[in-house]
């Protein structure tokens, strides 16, 4: 009778052991986990909290409605928050001189890597490590935008300060609140508006 309650009591033990690994083991892949899509997925550190954004990238029809925007324009171009670089290449590739400003680390090396395997001059194409809120966007007639609501008003005002005359903002899946759109395209998560800055006034 001892003999089976020193089994019991073993099996048990062994039992606990096995769980208390399983679960250690379980909590250090979510961890790990977390800490890839962490790096590759938040801003970065020098970024305000209620400024961030996750990094989700552009669908395929999404990109290519961002890009009917800008057919027929001309201009410095740039991309706040650019990820991946999707956006940032396929403006490239109709013309324009583009900056993707991105504080990711992990993201900006892998546009930064997209660039130098196409062979692009780095006058074309430029990833700048630059918080774009603390940024002058004065220079830029064209400007594309994948960020979240909750920053939208604010970037709305930014815009419309900073940007010159005649100047076009797109922007994708989430509208700005205030300014009226001068017109959209797509539906539902592919759907993007465009924003004209008006004409400077003529004498």
């Amino acid at each position: 009778m001892e003999d089976n309650i020193e089994v019991l009591l073993q099996d048990r033990s062994l039992r606990y052991k096995c769980s208390r690994h399983l679960t250690l083991a379980i909590g250090a892949v979510f961890t790990g986990v977390y800490g890839m899509w962490a790096m590759f997925c938040l801003p970065g550190f020098r970024v305000p909290f209620k400024l961030k954004v996750p990094f989700l990238p552009s669908p395929e029809q999404q990109t290519r409605n961002v890009l009917k925007f800008l057919e027929g324009r001309s201009g410095l171009l740039a991309d706040l928050g650019s990820g991946d670089g999707r956006l940032v290449l396929g403006a490239w590739s109709m013309g324009f001189q583009c900056t993707g400003y991105e504080v990711n680390p992990v993201l900006l090396a892998y546009s930064r890597a997209r660039v130098w395997w196409r062979g692009i001059p780095p006058k074309h194409v430029r990833f700048l490590s630059q918080d774009f809120w603390k940024t002058d966007l004065s220079k830029y007639q064209n400007v594309t935008v994948f960020l979240a609501p909750a920053v939208m008003e604010q970037l709305e005002q930014k815009l419309r300060a900073e940007l010159p005359p005649n100047a076009r903002v797109v922007v994708c899946r989430f509208p700005l609140p205030n300014w009226p759109p001068s017109g959209s395209q797509g539906v539902g998560l592919e759907q993007v508006w465009a924003y004209d800055v008006a004409p400077r006034p003529t004498d």
